[in-house]
């Protein structure tokens, strides 16, 4: 398929744009979004654009029983030129189908995907936000829609986008967050879907959250599901720990994420210069070295929020305070770098940005 097969339905009674300055993440959702149907046999078919609204599904639909689904996150900003860009839509392409080979569900055509994309922002566009710390945030999720009762892939399947102007992910903004550091429930084990972007990964980590927030914190930091000491991601993002001015972040070996800011990251601190390690190492080895006055910088990268400073950490019985709780110089760099070339005012220097 190509970009000239999506069909277009104009919403007839066209929502009221939401004051930027108010915006929070989530809440608000665009004109538009787009649809395309699976059957086996037949393939992906009918991509079309149609007014926002509720999905009809059987009460039987596989998703709602099996769990079958997948969902990625990526965002659209407009430049002070009026230009309507993406950041790097490609690698969520590949992140979906990397996704889709372990949830049994069929590959999407990655240039196909992108182009799709394009196509409703392009409807949509005008739903851009403009002010500073806000950008179009870009859903596109794939639910099986068979109607069955019985453990095994689904034959039908809908692959939906749909699109939301959005402020900032934390209200506090790049204020530092609390941590939590979960040592009882687990996220993720070798060999299971730490790696895909899946509800069922986000649904098992509300009760850590839950707990998390009684106790005053803003997120979670999971240890490893085996031995329950290796740092592995803060909630839905990676990790980062700067010490002795190099940079720690977990390796991927199949039970973190593979973020797309997170590879951005580790590009722009191997351009800078900056040492960057992906390794194993415990969660006592980062407290020991707040004590020997070490740990300088402690952060969290990800599409919703890119860059977030952590200032405190709880773990058993212990806290610590982390960069006198302000964000640290280059979390503070990174953040600039990153939205600087989101947004336009820097420049693209390793081909990420796709214009509409």
């Amino acid at each position: 398929m190509k970009k000239s097969d999506i069909t277009v339905t104009k919403n007839p009674n066209p929502g009221v744009k939401p004051d930027p300055s108010t915006l929070r993440f989530g809440e608000v959702f665009t004109d538009h979004m787009f649809i395309m149907d699976y059957k086996t046999g037949k393939g992906w078919y009918d991509p079309r654009i149609i007014p926002y609204g509720p999905i009809a599904l059987d009460p039987a639909a596989a998703v709602l029983h099996y769990a079958q689904e997948m969902f990625e996150g990526l965002k659209t900003y407009i430049t002070d030129d009026g230009d309507v860009q993406l950041f790097r839509p490609d690698m969520n392409a590949k992140r979906t189908n990397r996704t889709n080979d372990r949830l049994c569900i069929p590959e999407i055509d990655e240039d196909f995907y992108v182009e799709a994309i394009k196509a409703l922002v392009e409807v949509d566009k005008d739903w851009v936000p403009s002010a500073p710390d806000t950008a179009l945030y870009i859903r596109p999720y794939i639910i099986a829609s068979e109607p069955f009762l019985g453990v095994r892939p689904s034959d039908e399947y809908k692959f939906i986008v749909i699109l939301s102007p959005v402020g900032p992910y934390y209200a506090e903004g790049l204020a530092p967050t609390k941590i939590f550091v979960e040592d009882e429930y687990v996220r993720a084990v070798q060999g299971g879907t730490g790696f895909a972007k899946i509800g069922g990964n986000y649904a098992a980590g509300l009760k850590s959250q839950e707990k998390a927030h009684a106790n005053g914190f803003s997120q979670v930091l999971w240890l490893d599901g085996k031995e329950g000491k290796y740092v592995e991601e803060i909630g839905t993002s990676n990790a980062f720990f700067v010490v002795d001015n190099e940079v720690w972040t977990a390796p991927l070996e199949g039970t973190i994420l593979p973020g797309i800011t997170r590879d951005s990251v580790i590009t722009i601190l191997t351009d800078w210069g900056i040492a960057i390690k992906q390794k194993r190492f415990t969660i006592e080895e980062i407290f020991e070295l707040y004590l020997e006055n070490r740990l300088q910088e402690v952060f969290a990268s990800g599409t919703a929020a890119v860059i977030s400073p952590v200032g405190e950490m709880r773990w058993k019985d212990k806290d610590i305070v982390i960069n006198d709780n302000e964000i640290g110089s280059l979390s503070q760099r990174l953040y600039d770098t990153i939205t600087g070339i989101q947004s336009g005012k820097l420049p693209d220097e390793h081909g990420w940005i796709v214009k509409l």
